[in-house]
This record gives structure tokens, C-alpha cells and sequence, in this order.
């Protein structure tokens, strides 16, 4: 089943799980519990914490992780595991950071990278933690729509519509 976040990021052919890590948990388990999938794929955008990275990119991951800035600056822990890949051969390949907050800011974005954490989307990791608790096979497809910076939010905006666009075709020619 394809599931998306939803409100500005849907898809005709993907369930909408809303934005954020709490929705779309919630709304993911509520889904798995009525409609019994089989396999989960996520499709979304994403914003990349290398400069290098081309913007409006596509690639595949079944990894994720979930650290905040605080951990980052050693101002906190956590007793939970804050990676999970469900493809061992993939675990240090595409890694997505998920958090209910959007970075901007580049000493954070280096911080990430040293880690091997290379992108972010709100609601992956999540999605992954669902998955592996009800063992359902899961993956993401993502577009790169910006960088981490002080004005990655416009960057996300101005390039939004082409990385809609750039999923829909590439999921269509998958055949998924």
C-alpha cells in the first residue's frame, strides 16, 4: 500500500497519514489494523543536509532515524534506538532524520552528514517504527526539494510543485 503525508503533499494513488511524527504513526497503525497491507511504501519529499546533493533527486531508502539538535549538542540522551533500518544492506545508504521541527540551519546539516544521516523528512522514521512493530516490509521513495538552510523553506516552496511531479511519474513508471 502507498501511503503520503497529505494536506500540500498528496497523491491520488497513496493514503494521506498527516504531517509529523505522531499523525502519521497514529494513522498508519489505524490503516494497518483496517486494511491488513501487506508491504508499506511511503513516498514524500525531502529536504538534503549536503550542498552537493541535486536538487529535485529521487532516491530509495528502508532507513531512518530520529536525532534532535539537542542530542546533536550533547544537551540530551535517549534510552530508545534512534535508527532504524529494516534492510541491513542499506543501513548506512540513505538515511532520512525524522522530527516535528524543519532545520534550517547549517551547522546542524554538517553535524548530520558526520553522522551519515543525509536527508530529512518529518514522517519516515515513524513510519519505519510502525512497520517493524507490526513486521510489514517498508521503503520510501523521496524527492530532494531543498537544502538545510536559513531559506530552505522557500527553496522547499519553489521547488515543491516539479518534485510532485518528478514522484508521481517516477512511481508511475515503476509500476508500483
Amino acid at each position: 500500500m502507498i501511503y503520503c503525508a497529505g494536506k500540500i503533499e498528496s497523491f491520488s494513488f497513496a493514503k494521506s497519514l498527516g504531517v509529523g511524527l505522531i499523525d502519521s504513526a497514529i494513522s498508519l497503525t489505524s490503516s494497518i489494523m483496517r486494511d491488513n497491507p501487506s508491504e508499506i511504501l511511503f513516498i514524500g519529499t525531502c529536504g538534503a543536509y549536503d550542498n552537493n546533493t541535486e536538487i529535485l533527486s529521487i532516491f530509495e531508502t528502508q532507513s531512518a532515524s530520529n536525532v534532535e539538535l539537542s542530542f546533536l549538542n550533547g544537551d540530551s540522551y535517549t534510552p530508545i534506538d534512534n535508527c532504524i533500518s529494516l534492510d541491513v544492506s542499506q543501513e548506512t545508504k540513505n538515511i532520512v532524520n525524522s522530527s516535528n521541527y524543519i532545520s534550517i540551519n547549517n551547522s546542524f546539516a554538517s553535524k548530520m552528514l558526520k553522522l551519515g544521516i543525509k536527508y530529512e523528512n518529518m514522517e519516515f522514521f515513524s513510519v519505519l517504527s510502525v512497520a517493524k512493530f507490526y513486521n510489514i516490509k517498508a521503503s520510501g521513495i523521496f524527492c530532494v526539494t531543498n537544502h538545510i538552510h536559513k531559506d530552505a523553506r522557500e527553496e522547499f516552496f519553489a521547488n515543491h510543485k516539479l518534485a510532485m511531479d518528478k514522484l508521481e511519474k517516477y512511481i508511475r513508471a515503476k509500476n508500483v
